[in-house]
């Protein structure tokens, strides 16, 4: 009996130091860390370039149009076409090609009138005709003929003047975009030059660049007219362009190593 309790307490033991082995075998893993990498030791500067430049609008964009009213949806649709080919065929005249005039709004809808019924002074809402509205807009680059395009348009039976504003082509924006993003990476680069100089530093390298979009006005309109009956006037309509400021910038972010 004795001999099997010695037996026993031996194998307890064995167990004890089996598990305790294992436990500290496993201790390292449960308390590792991850081995945080030194920080980097690139030293860089950070600097935004802009470049900004004045330029003339070369693109006229005009929207005017013709409403028509009348008791019926036919007539106030035949009287509308009427009209609006008399101002097509003006502008024409003028020395506009079909690539330069365009569609841009077209509808045709009831038109009520609010009367009020003498017995109960409710008041109910009577159909009283149609309205057709066409409205055009003439992009160009024959800015010199802005005024008379005007005029010959109202001359023929336009009776709406929406806008007019001046912009650039997609082709002069597109070869100024090119040029300013030029001349904002030089702008940064010179800034960047100027600060390091009384440091002891200098450029050897660029880690990034974020590139920003051509910045340009919102163009607004210079000339615009109500609704209503447009009187024709014999003297020319006045209208002046003026040079818009447009502007681009980039963000650089420059390695530098001492002198």
């Amino acid at each position: 009996m004795k001999h099997s309790k010695q037996i026993i307490a031996a194998i307890i033991t064995v167990l004890v130091v089996s598990v305790t082995m294992s436990a500290i075998s496993i201790a390292p893993n449960a308390n590792a860390q991850e081995v945080t990498p030194f920080p980097s030791r690139e030293k860089v500067i950070s600097v935004t370039g802009t470049a900004l430049s004045s330029v003339a609008p070369n693109l006229a964009n005009i929207s005017f149009g013709v409403e028509t009213q009348e008791k019926t949806a036919k007539d106030a649709l035949a009287a509308n076409s009427e009209l609006m080919n008399n101002v097509v065929t003006a502008l024409k005249q003028v020395g506009l090609s079909d690539s330069e005039i365009g569609t841009s709004q077209f509808s045709i809808y009831p038109v009520y009138d609010s009367i009020q019924e003498k017995e109960t002074g409710i008041y109910t809402q009577k159909l009283v005709g149609y309205k057709v509205s066409n409205i055009v807009t003439v992009k160009t680059e024959k800015l010199d003929l802005v005024a008379t395009i005007i005029d010959s348009a109202v001359n023929a039976g336009v009776n709406r003047v929406d806008s007019v504003f001046f912009s650039l082509s997609p082709e002069v924006t597109s070869k100024l975009k090119d040029d300013l993003l030029e001349k904002a990476v030089l702008d940064a680069k010179s800034k960047a030059e100027k600060a390091l100089t009384p440091l002891g530093y200098k450029i050897i390298g660029v880690k990034e660049m974020s590139l920003s979009e051509l910045s340009i006005p919102y163009p607004r309109p210079m000339y615009d007219m109500a609704y209503g009956a447009m009187e024709k006037s014999a003297a020319p309509t006045p209208i002046f362009t003026s040079d818009q400021d447009v502007s681009n910038s980039v963000n650089v972010v420059f390695l530098i190593g001492s002198n």
